[in-house]
């Protein structure tokens, strides 16, 4: 067996993103776990990670993932809803640490780039950046289809 069964992964998923996106009931930290989890599976598969693989993937993978959330969390705490209750001199500090952060960013990016390929092949490297968009771009969905029908339900 050179992957992990897509037909696990692809159950795993189906099982755990309802449980994700769940407004109601549960603690958030489980959520965000089964999140996690949805997510470990779904780039598993997408990536189609041998069991090796896997292994010397995740702990680059989720290095990544704390220091760009981390990155992400700076960025938010610089942002205002009420810029007009700044100096100019305090937003241009802002705009200048938002920028410095986004360079973080890519230079984060470009480190991991090099990283991924000693674990991962080069296509496999691409994809991931794919792939996580699109369980991104599944995860907003599901949410907002569980809002909507809650909103239509009422």
């Amino acid at each position: 067996m050179k992957s992990f069964p897509h037909y696990l992964t692809l159950a795993l998923l189906l099982l755990l993103l309802p449980l994700a996106s769940q407004a109601q009931g549960g603690r958030r930290g489980e959520r965000l776990n089964q999140l996690e989890s949805a997510k470990i599976a779904f780039l598993t598969d997408k990536l189609a990670l041998t069991p090796e693989q896997a292994q010397r993937f995740w702990p680059v993978y989720n290095e990544y993932s704390d220091k760009r959330r981390d990155l992400n969390r700076r960025l938010r705490q610089l942002r205002t809803d009420n810029p007009e209750s700044l100096t100019d001199q305090q937003l241009r500090d802002n705009l200048r640490q938002a920028l410095a952060l986004r360079q973080q960013e890519v230079d984060l990016e470009k480190d991991y780039f090099e990283r991924f390929q000693k674990v991962i092949s080069i296509r496999q490297t691409a994809s991931l950046f794919v792939a996580e968009r699109q369980f991104t771009k599944q995860v907003l969905q599901r949410v907002a289809d569980r809002r909507s029908s809650r909103v239509g339900g009422e």
